[in-house]
């Protein structure tokens, strides 16, 4: 085996096997059917063109949030993060959201970040959402470590499910204090954020499954900052 690819197999994290999240669809405030499924190490140069364009906002801190997802998501198709996962919203098979994540122990889920670029019609939330089923509920675990980039984010998550904060330790995204989502936390806070329907009718999956559409960036730019105070 040459050297480079030696380096290479230990530089690579080892994987975990992960079950994968069962995919489900969300009707929106417009009446739009959202799908929301997981994705692939190969989808990701197509989420980096979704994602680039967010770097040059600075309205609601897209800009980092941005940069840290691109980064994440790189890291991952580059195999230098170990255990993560990517769930996408699509419309008709448009991308109109991205939330991503990682398995930090079998016990503990690190949850990094959420991307709306449809904005107005709670997309990020019911992202948000998703993730933490799929942490607390597919790959069973005890709680979700979350913390918060902006004002918007802090709302939706530390406030509207009621976190419990985590006192003397750091998230991995570091920042502020951050909250834990418990099992019981969820149970609670489930009935009221998060929805959607299984299975997904097969023309609705075909269609999400078939091609990941991502708008031009004047397009997504204007998404994103012709909504105000909303994910």
């Amino acid at each position: 085996m040459p050297m480079d690819m030696e380096l290479e197999a230990l530089l690579r994290p080892p994987a975990s096997q992960m079950p994968t999240y069962p995919p489900k669809w969300i009707t929106l405030a417009t009446g739009a059917k959202m799908v929301v499924r997981q994705l692939e190490r190969g989808d990701v140069p197509t989420l980096l063109n979704a994602v680039r364009p967010t770097m040059k906002v600075a309205r609601d801190y897209y800009d980092i949030v941005g940069a840290r997802l691109y980064a994440e998501l790189l890291g991952w198709y580059r195999y230098r993060v170990k255990d993560h996962y990517c769930l996408a919203g699509q419309v008709n098979g448009a991308l109109v959201g991205i939330v991503n994540g990682r398995m930090y122990t079998p016990e503990i889920g690190m949850s990094y970040h959420t991307l709306a670029i449809d904005r107005g019609l709670r997309v990020g939330a019911h992202l948000f959402a998703a993730k933490m089923e799929y942490h607390l509920e597919y790959l069973g675990q005890e709680e979700v470590w979350i913390t918060a980039e902006s004002p918007i984010g802090f709302r939706r998550w530390m406030i509207e499910y009621g976190l419990e904060l985590k006192e003397g330790m750091q998230h991995e995204l570091g920042g502020a204090s951050f909250y834990s989502l418990t099992k019981a936390i969820w149970h609670e806070a489930k009935p009221r954020l998060c929805v959607g329907s299984r299975p997904v009718p097969r023309e609705l999956l075909a269609k999400a499954e078939l091609e990941i559409r991502v708008a031009d960036e004047g397009h997504i730019l204007d998404k994103i900052l012709g909504v105000k105070g909303g994910d």
